[in-house]
């Protein structure tokens, strides 16, 4: 600083313009860095924050987008408690989660492992595997979904090649949670681009030296790849339960909005939704959505518990 003094008296003495003060370029700098978290600024407090305390501010009430809120405390979390169809919907999420993403987790590790051997093409086999993850979600492919397993759609078709009868898998309760079930798992494509990438990141050292000790490949997978992958794995856990608690698309067109055959694809998103938009119910289905916020919070917080037990992280 002593020095830029200095040479500031020095310019002044000579009529040069002066050297502005570190601290002025400091707070120009800042300004700047103001200017474009502005935005993000924005979208956290208006698309995120704001929304957020409305709706817990609206599950104290009794609101039907009509009229004015009715403040009624904690009555709409105290109906939860007998709402029967709130708890059915509770189980058929639950079992969408319990099954779906243990089953989509263990297909994507699969076919990374499959990817990872250096097959010709990769870029192209990565990008057409990755490619139901960005559909999975969207109507037009729930849409064919169902049309694939209706009555008279193409898996009853190819069934037909080998005598067997087939029925309509979309609209009967026994089977219609399960072709759901299904297209989750076919959305595998985020998660096996992401244990690509942790498969990638392996030392072959490792497998070398478990080949010299006359490690099977299977037991170099068991012993060597699935304890250096574990992060990897513990992240798609906890993000795929977390993305499937919010499935909504996929039952809503299958059951045309209905959750049907009855209520066997009633997930919780679409419970919320008949709430709030069809029986005008928005203070219950706000409290709703802050019952999943819970619900989601409180497994991420055991898988986090759990994750000291099996996840092994390299020093």
């Amino acid at each position: 600083m002593t020095a830029l003094n200095e040479l500031r008296t020095m310019r002044r003495k000579r009529g040069e313009p002066k050297i502005a003060a570190v601290s002025d370029l400091r707070k120009s700098d800042q300004r700047a860095a103001l200017a474009f978290l502005a935005p993000w600024f924005l979208g956290l407090f208006g698309i995120t924050l704001i929304p957020l305390v409305a709706s817990l501010a609206l599950s104290t009430t009794d609101y039907d987008l009509l009229t004015s809120p009715t403040f009624i405390g904690l009555d709409n979390f105290t109906a939860m408690l007998t709402d029967t169809r709130l708890h059915e919907s509770l189980r058929v999420t639950f079992l969408y989660v319990v099954t779906g993403v243990p089953l989509q987790l263990v297909v994507a590790l699969g076919l990374a492992v499959l990817l990872n051997r250096g097959l010709r093409g990769m870029t192209f086999y990565r990008s057409v595997f990755y490619l139901p993850s960005l559909l999975g979600s969207s109507v037009a492919i729930a849409i064919l979904w169902r049309q694939v397993f209706g009555e008279e759609g193409l898996f009853n078709a190819f069934l037909g090649l080998f005598g067997i009868q087939g029925m309509g898998w979309v609209s009967h309760p026994d089977t219609a949670l399960w072709t759901l079930v299904l297209l989750h798992v076919w959305t595998f494509g985020s998660p096996m681009i992401i244990f690509l990438a942790g498969l990638r990141q392996i030392p072959e050292m490792y497998y070398e030296a478990a080949s010299l000790d006359g490690a099977s490949p299977w037991r170099q997978f068991r012993s060597v790849t699935l304890p250096l992958l574990s992060p990897i794995v513990f992240f798609n856990l906890v993000m795929q339960v977390i993305i499937a608690f919010q499935a909504f698309t996929q039952a809503f067109v299958v059951s045309n909005g209905t959750g049907g055959p009855s209520d066997s694809t009633l997930f919780y998103t679409l419970y919320l939704y008949q709430e709030g938009f069809t029986n005008l119910r928005m203070g219950y289905a706000a409290a709703m959505a802050w019952v999943l916020v819970l619900i989601v919070l409180v497994l991420t917080a055991i898988n986090f518990w759990a994750s000291k037990f099996w996840v092994f992280y390299e020093d």
